[in-house]
């Protein structure tokens, strides 16, 4: 297996023969505290995609940590299934449970995982049956529930704090365009209709589409259009990858915020955006909420309220952000990862 070069701490990886399934975990940093970040589980093409998506993911849940001032460090989980989740027989699926709690074990709480795509609350619940080096637990088994509520909450401070940094006067009356509407962008839809916006959505699953468009006046686009249909906010909530620096030069929006991780293909395409003048907010601030709830919740033991709290200064951030791009002449992304650079070199958590 060939590997480019990583500037994490560790990376594991298994292959069990009985359920095909691969198991990779992604340690970037414990320069904060142990590594944390959800187990995502889905099919890959190859094992080598598995490890470089967990390796990316885990570095951006590095920088997401010391943005949100969290005392933790970043890292991923991915579950190369050998076929989708939805076609796994139950016995099976808790066999692949097993030996991620096996492998998280080995791991001595250097890495504590939550959910992710392809994994739910429920599963955290089962993986804790097996290893203490486990959060995001349904509140039935003592958890904080599901991150998704407060992940929206963070976009939405994002959206508008980035509406602010384009100067202008509030959501309501903008063309806000939210791709994907699954819990996060359905509930940052409910936002933005909330707040007056004329809402735009798209999303895979005619159900979903159907269920936001029937309940806040939202028009429907196909997934095609998104990069395409003019809008003032877009709003990525799917996965990542949507913007290439080609994408980046043609996007018809003022500002783009939204809770898909790794939306950027690269740097290159966060300094088209910033000489074009579109307000970016780095994803691994903008959806920060979500991380904010289930360590705080569960691994810190902050209240709700507090919680709620800590999510919404995820705009104060997003200001200071922006702020410092314009002074420096940078991108948005360059200015979070110093935000990110200072707490990790010995900086105050925020």
């Amino acid at each position: 297996m060939g590997l480019p070069e990583w500037d994490g701490e560790l990376t594991s990886v298994r292959h069990d023969p009985e359920t095909g399934a691969w198991f990779v975990i992604g340690v970037h940093s414990t320069r904060l505290g142990p590594a944390s970040g959800g187990t995502r589980a889905m099919v890959y093409p190859g094992v080598e995609d598995a490890v470089a998506d967990a390796r990316r993911l885990a570095g951006a849940m590095t920088l997401k940590m010391a943005a949100a001032g969290l005392p933790m460090g970043g890292g991923k989980s991915v579950i190369a299934l050998p076929a989708p989740r939805a076609e796994i027989d139950d016995a099976t699926w808790r066999q692949i449970l097993e030996i991620h709690a096996a492998n998280l074990n080995l791991l001595g709480g250097n890495y504590t995982t939550g959910p992710d795509i392809g994994t739910n609350s429920a599963d955290m619940d089962a993986l804790r049956t097996l290893t203490p080096h486990v959060f995001g637990r349904t509140t039935a088994a003592g958890g904080p529930g599901s991150s998704a509520p407060m992940t929206a909450l963070g976009v939405f401070a994002a959206i508008e704090a980035g509406v602010a940094e384009a100067g202008l006067d509030g959501v309501e009356g903008l063309r806000v365009l939210v791709q994907g509407l699954g819990a996060v962008g359905a509930d940052v839809a409910r936002l933005a209709a909330g707040a007056g916006a004329k809402l735009i959505v798209a999303d895979v699953d005619p159900v979903r589409r159907s269920v936001v468009a029937d309940a806040h006046g939202a028009e429907v686009i196909g997934t095609g259009e998104v990069l395409t249909r003019e809008c003032d906010v877009l709003v990525p909530c799917a996965t990542g990858g949507l913007l290439t620096p080609a994408a980046a030069g043609t996007v018809p929006c003022t500002v783009i915020a939204g809770a898909a991780n790794n939306l950027l293909t690269d740097d290159a395409a966060a300094e088209v955006l910033r000489r074009r003048g579109i307000v970016y907010a780095p994803d691994f601030v903008a959806n920060a909420g979500g991380a904010i709830h289930l360590v705080g919740r569960e691994v810190i033991g902050w209240s709700a309220e507090h919680v709620a709290d800590r999510t919404r200064a995820v705009g104060d951030t997003l200001t200071e952000v922006f702020a410092d791009a314009r002074t420096h002449g940078i991108s948005t992304v360059e200015a979070a990862e110093r935000v990110a650079a200072r707490t990790l070199s010995g900086g105050p958590l925020r």
